[in-house]
């Protein structure tokens, strides 16, 4: 798995040379080399094993060089490469008869894209073609993609470089009940400030001209913030009395993620429209969709549907996804991730309790953070929001990576969300490295 030392600096210093790296400043640019991977671990040009706890960027939920998905790909590229979007072939077929049947009942057909930012980009589309209504909902605690359109929709600071932005997008405030400017008795009463606080914005928008609230389930890289009892069934009713489309993005959250197919099984909530990607193919080709409910579809019979791209529904990543399905079924991932997350709760529960920089742990399934602060009793976060001028929340990764744990942070909050074939003894074993790390960062607030 090693490679001499002067192939990876070649590859190191040829990709700083030719490749614009996301989300980055290139001059101070040091990308890890990656080599190869199996289950959990990925390593590096130096034979260095990492445990992946972000499942690269929460989408690798079968883990590294699973044979049926790559077979999958192999047999599909030597028969059939590529088909434009307007034909009928078997995997596309199949595969979209696969997610209906998944999807919740109210769902009738889906339509493919590429990844998660144009499903969401076509969902708004599709939205304001049914509705005839030019305004769109979103949260400031969300991202939703890059691209033009889907970044208009993200509320959080990647949208910024997209500003000014494009009329009629509508910001509204997350069900962040840790950091609520009201000390609610309870879950039903946060639920029942922020249900009113939205609907008064949507009448004061005007509620004839709202085509869509589009929301993540669960928000994901913005702090895994979990809504509070009755609040997507709140969302679901103001939909429902102003004609106005729900569309949930699971990018992140679909797929098992959660423990179930979809996170809005786990409030019996029926969306207009459900986005995805990631997790549906965990990479290992590109695929995403939309999927729409039955009177959306039948709007569409004698409505020109004004979407489409060159590589939409690419039969290598409808491949991929019928084997990525098939195996979650064959291996029993979504009780396996229920299983684990009881376990991976009860972990972040005891870091919670020791860490006097932990403030908050949120966590369903596998899919979790850990949010860091200088002071729990004032919550103040451990970097200010849009700011983190010192660097902190990198050194903090940089120190978890030396010990061979890989994950990301946003703002001040680590995320943990493992592939979700994890061993209970993975999972032990790799967050007592964070264990470790945090009583550094405790040490780090004291100074």
């Amino acid at each position: 798995m090693e490679l001499e030392l002067k192939t990876v600096q070649a590859i190191c210093e040829t990709s700083k040379k030719y490749n614009l790296h996301s989300w980055s400043a290139q001059g101070a640019l040091k990308p890890k080399v990656m080599v190869g991977g199996e289950g959990i671990y990925f390593w590096d040009g130096d034979g260095k094993r990492y445990y992946d706890m972000s499942s690269q960027l929460v989408n690798l939920n079968i883990g590294y060089g699973n044979k049926k998905v790559i077979e999958a790909i192999q047999e599909q590229a030597g028969r059939l490469a590529f088909s434009s979007p307007s034909f009928a072939i078997d995997v596309r077929s199949q595969l979209a008869k696969m997610v209906i049947e998944i999807a919740p009942d109210n769902m009738g057909k889906v339509f493919f894209t590429l990844g998660g930012a144009d499903a969401n980009e076509n969902a708004i589309k599709m939205a304001k073609m049914v509705t005839g209504r030019n305004k769109i909902f979103s949260r400031y605690r969300s991202y939703h993609g890059s691209t033009y359109g889907a970044a208009n929709l993200t509320g959080e600071p990647r949208r910024y470089a997209c500003e000014p932005g494009i009329p009629g997008f509508i910001k509204f405030f997350d069900p962040y009940v840790y950091r609520a400017p009201v000390a609610f008795e309870n879950e039903e009463a946060a639920t029942k400030y922020y249900i009113g606080q939205l609907r008064e914005q949507i009448i004061y928008e005007g509620r004839n001209s709202v085509a869509a609230i589009v929301l993540e389930t669960i928000t994901g890289s913005n702090g895994i913030i979990i809504p509070p009892k009755g609040y997507l069934q709140g969302v679901r009713e103001i939909c429902d009395e102003f004609g106005i489309m729900m569309i949930c993005d699971e990018v992140m959250t679909g797929w098992g993620r959660t423990g179930e197919w979809f996170a809005v099984n786990h409030y019996g909530v029926k969306p207009d429209m459900i986005t995805f990607a990631k997790g549906i193919t965990c990479g290992y080709a590109p695929i995403g969709g939309v999927i729409v409910s039955q009177a959306i579809a039948d709007f569409f019979d004698n409505n020109t549907l004004s979407c489409g791209l060159t590589y939409s529904a690419h039969p290598l990543g409808c491949a991929a996804g019928i084997a990525t399905i098939e195996y979650y079924k064959e291996a029993g991932l979504m009780d396996q991730a229920k299983v684990r997350g009881v376990l991976l709760g009860t972990l972040l529960e005891k870091i919670k309790e020791k860490h006097r920089c932990v403030g908050d742990v949120r966590y369903i399934g596998l899919f979790s953070s850990i949010e860091l602060v200088k002071d729990k009793k004032t919550k103040e976060p451990l970097v200010p929001y849009g700011m983190d001028p010192e660097k902190i929340m990198g050194k903090i990764i940089g120190m978890l990576s030396e010990k061979g744990f890989s994950t990301y942070s946003h703002e001040n909050v680590l995320i943990v969300a493992p592939p979700l074939i994890i061993t209970e003894q993975e999972l032990t074993d790799a967050m007592a490295i964070m264990d470790q790390v945090l009583s550094e960062v405790d040490k780090m607030i004291e100074a």
